[in-house]
């Protein structure tokens, strides 16, 4: 028989793994490489509910499974001794499990990579980690358009808009991803386990002053406190401070179901804990002008729900933002977006870059792409 591999955390063992192993174990034999408690932690920034032996007798024991291990490695990639010596034939991952690194060390092992379908077993209900877990709805975001504003040096260079929607946190996106993880994570520390309800711009401020009290030498842009906490699209006008003077908000659930529909995310990988976008930057008016004027096109494009015009002034936005950080990009970020400019329409980056998330404009579905949901307003 063909020999099947698939890798993952699987805690809280639920109906969605097992299908996810009876799917996978269909296509041949079933090895299990389950990442340890240490590389959880640094990829997830948390602790797992079941330490990593539990975690796998649970696995070994279901039927579906012809062997299983803790992978011995780290980071995304923490099986590569495990597979290099299993030598599989199929590498079997899921939606939001797949990642252009994965799919680029099967195509150099000659391994062949396929994606699952997530069809949960019989009338069973979908089931994920995620959902699992004591419930924490506070959302992450996303930087959509003109990212980099909403620090003073460069919008005192031009004024202009950052375009962030709050999204549900239907995924564990994996931490320095550019998902605002390190907002969300204060907000968790002051509010628990949601938003509470009062005006949500001075729950912004007050998360935004949590995150970056007095001495704080960085001061991370306040469009993440604003981003989490303010449900649907918002545009921030900043002009040369760190917090917006004006702040419009589109919260119609039509504009921001097309939204959803149209938005496409391609996990790569969390940025490296060496990583620095600020080295050889070209601040410049000029560039921040692009940046100011692309988001504009951006904002004006959704409310019109004009589908190319999006497509086009996301990826002006992105291109002015490399301009200015040209450290937001690796040769292996740019290999993958190669693979993915024939499937979209326009394209950029979660946050800072350096990893995390493609996020792409398509009026088709992407393979192998996961989509959100945007926080509507109560």
């Amino acid at each position: 028989m063909k020999r099947v591999f698939v890798s993952g955390c699987y805690d809280m063992l639920h109906s969605g793994h097992v299908a996810f192993f009876e799917e996978a174990s269909t296509y041949g034999e079933l090895y299990v490489g389950i990442g340890s408690d240490k590389t959880i932690n640094e990829l997830k920034a948390r602790r797992t509910i079941n330490n990593e032996q539990e975690r796998l007798y649970m696995v070994k024991a279901l039927k579906s499974v012809k062997d299983a291990w803790i992978n011995q490695g780290s980071g995304i990639i923490d099986f590569i001794e495990e597979i290099k010596t299993l030598k599989p034939d199929i590498f079997f991952v899921n939606s939001d499990g797949h990642s252009a690194l994965k799919e680029q060390l099967c195509q150099e092992l000659g391994i062949e990579y396929l994606v699952s379908q997530r069809i949960p077993h019989a009338n069973l209900p979908i089931r994920s980690t995620t959902a699992l877990r004591e419930e924490c709805r506070i959302p992450y975001r996303i930087d959509l358009a003109g990212g980099w504003l909403d620090q003073p040096n460069v919008s005192s260079l031009c004024p202009g808009p950052v375009l962030t929607i709050s999204i549900e946190p239907d995924y564990e996106f994996n931490d320095r991803s550019g998902m605002s993880t390190s907002s969300r994570k204060k907000a968790i520390e002051l509010w628990q386990i949601d938003i509470p309800a009062g005006d949500k711009e001075k729950l912004a401020k007050t998360l935004f002053c949590y995150e970056n009290p007095p001495g704080t030498k960085y001061v991370s842009g306040s469009q993440d406190a604003l981003g989490i906490v303010l449900p649907g699209l918002n545009k921030l006008h900043y002009n040369g401070g760190f917090w917006p003077s004006e702040i419009e908000r589109i919260l119609d659930s039509d504009t921001l179901t097309w939204l959803e529909k149209h938005l496409w995310l391609i996990p790569l990988y969390p940025r490296h804990s060496d990583y620095d976008v600020l080295c050889e930057t070209n601040i410049i008016a000029e560039n921040a002008k692009k940046l100011s004027d692309a988001a504009v096109n951006t904002w004006n494009a959704i409310k019109d729900k004009d589908i190319q015009k999006f497509g086009k002034s996301l990826r002006e936005s992105f291109e002015a933002q490399i301009l200015m950080y040209p450290h937001m990009v690796t040769t292996d970020i740019l290999n993958v977006l190669k693979k993915y400019k024939d499937q979209a329409l326009g394209w950029k980056l979660s946050g800072a870059g350096g990893g995390g998330y493609f996020i792409l404009v398509s009026n088709t579905p992407v393979e192998n792409a996961i989509q959100i949901r945007i926080r509507k307003p109560d």
